[in-house]
Order: structure tokens, then sequence, then C-alpha cells
């Protein structure tokens, strides 16, 4: 097997050459009925939510929300804000929160999921599940921005738990 010289400066056999590089290139990316968008936040469950406030706030220096119960999700959120994209601390409200199943294996807490912004929420979850992607919930719900909200199965998208927002 021969190599070549990849646009980046990397020998790769040529098996893998121009025609893997081009299939995962923004160049060729399918056409969609729907446009994703920026990384609107990476959520952190949290199992003391005044102290983590406190040190994005007090020791990092950066802007933090008030903190915000959303019954519907069973949790209090609370956003830092970092310029280019937010950090949400979640903590559970309730025995039945999702975060507090997080939090009852994951004692220190840890990074719950990551937000991607959707220009059309209802077109998203269309294309994601003709290529058999699972939701979470059947359709969207209102999330703690105000606009709607849907849960990818992180088995589904490389055990990342994936929240879509329409923008």
């Amino acid at each position: 097997m021969t190599s070549g010289l990849t646009r980046f400066g990397r020998f790769l056999p040529n098996l893998v050459t121009n025609t893997a590089l081009r299939r995962y290139s923004s160049e060729v990316a399918p056409k969609h009925l729907w446009q994703i968008g920026r990384l609107n936040h990476i959520a952190i469950a949290v199992p003391d939510l005044e102290k983590a406030t406190s040190f994005y706030r007090d020791v990092l220096g950066a802007k933090t929300s008030e903190a915000m119960s959303l019954e519907e999700h069973g949790v209090y959120t609370v956003f830092v804000e970092l310029g280019n994209t937010k950090i949400e601390l979640l903590h559970p409200l309730g025995d039945k929160s999702p975060i507090q199943n997080f939090l009852d294996k994951n004692k220190s807490g840890g990074m719950h999921h990551i937000c991607i912004e959707v220009d059309n929420i209802q077109k998203a979850m269309e294309d994601l599940k003709a290529n058999n992607i699972r939701t979470l919930s059947l359709e969207p719900r209102i999330g703690a921005h105000g606009k709607p909200v849907v849960f990818l199965h992180p088995k589904d998208c490389n055990g990342v738990l994936v929240e879509l927002e329409e923008a």
C-alpha cells in the first residue's frame, strides 16, 4: 500500500487520502431541509449549585444568571456566559429529576450534555428519525431559553447526550 500527503501535511495510505477526506468535508455535506448551527452550551450536572455558580462567577470572573427552576425538566439551571458560548449548570429539582439520577452515578457531577442550535427542529427530528437516530421525546419541549428543544439518545450519538435547540 502506498502513501499520499494529505492537505494537512500528514501521510496517509492512498486508501484513505482524498476520497475519505472529501467524504467528511463540509464542501460535500448532505443537503437537508434544516441547518445545524452553533454550539449553544455545554451542560454540567452539579451537586451544589451555589458552590458551582460561585466558582465560575467569583473565581473565574464569568457573568452568571440567576438560578431558574424548570419544573417540566426537573432541574434548576444557571447559565455561565463565556462570550462565544455558555455553560449550563444543572441541579436536580425533586427526587425524580434526571439530574438526580445522573448525580447518583456521578457524585461529583460532570458533563451532562451538549446543546447545538438548529434552524428547524421539526425538520431536524424528521430527518434524524429517517436516519434511525432516536429522540428522548416524541415532541420538542420548551427549554431554558424559551425555545423548543429535543434530546437525542446518547447510544445513537457516540455516547453523548445531544440537545437540539431551535435558534
